[in-house]
């Protein structure tokens, strides 16, 4: 789907790496009766000064240095919204800062539309927020000192000032928690749309491709129709999305099974960002894109086995999108 990698601010692009590369505690953050316990308070988080309101520049101040062998949180103030729990895409403010030195690492601002969206999977995203986040509640702002071993480990992270073993201290409002799947308004394909599409219990679709000619212009439809904000050109939009050939049928791109992305609508092909941009969140859009807005400029993708005159097919869900800067 991109011609080019994702457009990523360098904090995004740091948790989402370091995640990907981290050796972490396990912490089992279920009960017995299905519930959501996040990890515990301690002295050490409960010694970081954070003065100011949800949604506002904090003021924090650290006792450095500081270190932990397990991570600890505490949640400075409390709201009262959906719970993060493992698994979904949360939307966050939050400043990190080296818990040796006491100085800021980097920030995403608080309030200023400069939020980022990581989803709850140790897997993809830093153990360290993770563990801060999950269990919490929208409206929640929490300040959590962060072992070595959840946050950068024997690495370090050398753009941050930030060495190895530094455990360090993250302050988090968590913003909202973002749909996985768009929840629009359900509607029929139209009776004359060239392909048909169902859907799993998860939102996950299955497109039947016809033996017959694919059409030669973009042809779009929706089977959701949401009512959320308005995606523009330049946008950074999040959405889950599989991908189809239609010459094989085959699948050959998806998110389904490994969580929503983000990315610029400029950032990709060209008829991929001209079906996302004039259409609301939680929209579900099934799009059929010809050779010349998909892969044909760029001589066919060798990798997703897309050859030049390929059509190929996309099924998106609209969860999210950030107004570009």
């Amino acid at each position: 789907m991109r011609s080019a990698l994702p457009i990523l601010s360098v904090t995004a692009a740091a948790l989402i790496l370091a995640g990907c590369t981290a050796t972490s505690t396990e912490t089992d953050t279920a009960t017995g009766d299905g519930s959501c316990v996040g990890i515990a308070s301690g002295s050490t988080s409960e010694a970081i000064s954070v003065v100011g309101a949800f949604g506002e520049e904090p003021t924090v101040t650290i006792d450095a240095p500081v270190s932990v062998e397990e991570t600890q949180r505490t949640i400075v103030s409390e709201g009262d919204g959906e719970q993060v729990e493992a698994g979904s895409l949360a939307l966050l403010d939050f400043t990190l800062y080296n818990a040796v030195t006491g100085e800021l690492a980097t920030s995403t601002g608080f309030g200023t539309g400069g939020s980022i969206q990581l989803t709850v999977d140790e897997a993809v995203t830093l153990p360290g927020i993770v563990k801060t986040v999950e269990c919490a509640s929208v409206g929640d702002r929490i300040a959590s000192v962060v072992a070595s071993v959840d946050a950068f480990g024997d690495l370090g992270y050398a753009d941050f000032g930030i060495e190895a073993g530094d455990s360090v201290i993250f302050v988090v409002d968590v913003v909202d928690v973002v749909a996985t799947a768009a929840d629009g308004e359900e509607q029929d394909l139209p009776d004359d749309f060239p392909l048909s599409v169902e859907f799993d219990a998860d939102g996950r679709p299955t497109v039947t491709i016809p033996d017959e000619d694919a059409p030669d212009e973009l042809t779009l439809a929706l089977t959701r129709v949401g009512d959320g904000d308005v995606v523009a050109a330049g946008d950074t939009v999040t959405v889950q999305y599989q991908g189809i050939n239609w010459r094989t049928g085959e699948i050959f791109d998806e998110s389904w099974g490994s969580g929503p992305t983000s990315f610029s609508t400029e950032g990709v092909i060209e008829g991929f960002g001209d079906a996302l941009v004039g259409q609301a969140v939680g929209s579900q859009v099934v799009v059929i894109i010809p050779a010349d807005l998909g892969y044909g400029p760029s001589g066919g993708n060798e990798t997703a086995g897309i050859e030049e005159d390929d059509t190929i097919v996309f099924v998106v869900d609209i969860l999210a999108t950030t107004p570009a800067v």
